[in-house]
């Protein structure tokens, strides 16, 4: 079956390190058990690598599903960089009002707006993590990653029991990873050389993204599913920051512009709103993690497909069903 290739124009992140699976843990704890197996068997039904985990914070009850195997995070690893910039923001390390001038050598290709704009764009740093939440904006990313640090945000996810959750590179840095693959001589290309390039198009490139995906040193970040839930628990519990900070983190994550998986088949249908971050590399990599906000209370979800070797339309389609099975379960 033919193949287009969209991430060409919408590639979201990877990040790397060669991580072991975490000791085994019950895979399904607390949850009906026609919803559980309902959302595992929509979840083997793909063919590629899937992981979940769901909280009801509100009962405690809970499902997990290869929950703890460490996954490709694409772009879904920008949420702990939210989380240190509004930590610094709160202890009068960074100041988020501050504005920012973008230049030429700031510019990333892949999602995000901010490289449609004429250079000398002067956005707050506050503008920056929304964008870098809403649009997964890859510029406004690595901006950050300048200012926080990128070894910062690692000592964060340790001090905060994070054991798999790495921040690996930066979007730019796997971008020219890519062009270092197509030829080793690309290793002296300037951040601003890949930009101008975007990304290869040549005969090897559609199996050189499924290498990019499945070779952890080409990633952008790590996480489990069950780390990812926790985060966003923290998050909506306050935990991570203060009230003011909480608050916005809340706002970035209903600000999310790509709504084509969790939010799929719950919008237009029940009384929930939706704050989430998606990571992918369309068609191998598909993942959405968020807080579903249901009459009954908040419930966290971390869904993460990788090496999907199918229609990617089936990825978000089977995400959006399972957000769906959890509010129809739980929610109503």
């Amino acid at each position: 079956m033919q193949r287009t290739w969209p991430w060409l124009a919408t590639l979201l992140l990877l990040g790397g390190c060669t991580i072991d699976r975490l000791p085994g843990r019950p895979a399904e704890t607390g949850a009906p058990a026609d919803v559980a197996s309902i959302i595992r068997a929509r979840l083997d039904s793909l063919p590629g690598t899937t992981t979940f985990y769901a909280k009801d914070l509100t009962t405690g009850r809970e499902i997990a599903i290869r929950a703890d195997d460490p996954m490709n995070t694409a772009s879904v690893i920008k949420i702990p960089v939210m989380v240190r910039a509004y930590r610094d923001h709160q202890a009068g390390l960074l100041d988020l009002e501050r504005r920012q001038v973008i230049v030429p050598d700031d510019l990333r290709r892949g999602s995000g707006i901010l490289q449609q704009f004429a250079v000398g764009l002067n956005p707050t740093l506050r503008d920056l993590v929304g964008q870098m939440i809403a649009t997964s904006d890859n510029t406004a990313t690595d901006l950050l990653i300048g200012l926080v640090g990128l070894d910062r945000v690692n000592q964060m996810l340790d001090s905060l029991g994070y054991p798999v959750t790495r921040l690996r590179m930066t979007t730019g840095d796997l971008f020219k990873g890519i062009w270092v693959l197509a030829d080793p001589a690309n290793a002296s290309l300037s951040m601003r050389d890949v930009y101008e390039r975007g990304f290869p198009a040549d005969s090897g490139a559609e199996e050189r993204i499924f290498t990019v995906a499945r070779d952890t040193t080409h990633w952008l970040g790590a996480m489990t599913a069950r780390e990812a839930g926790r985060m966003l628990e923290q998050l909506e519990r306050g935990e991570l920051a203060d009230s003011a900070g909480t608050a916005w983190m809340r706002r970035h994550l209903l600000d999310q512009m790509y709504n084509s998986r969790l939010p799929q088949r719950i919008s237009t249908r029940y009384p929930v709103s939706i704050g989430h971050k998606t990571g992918d590399i369309p068609p191998v990599i598909g993942n959405d993690v968020g807080i579903l906000y249901t009459p009954k209370g908040p419930i966290v979800v971390a869904v993460f497909t990788n090496e999907n070797r199918g229609d990617f339309f089936l990825v978000a389609s089977t995400i959006g069903h399972v957000a769906r099975d959890l509010v129809e379960a739980w929610g109503k």
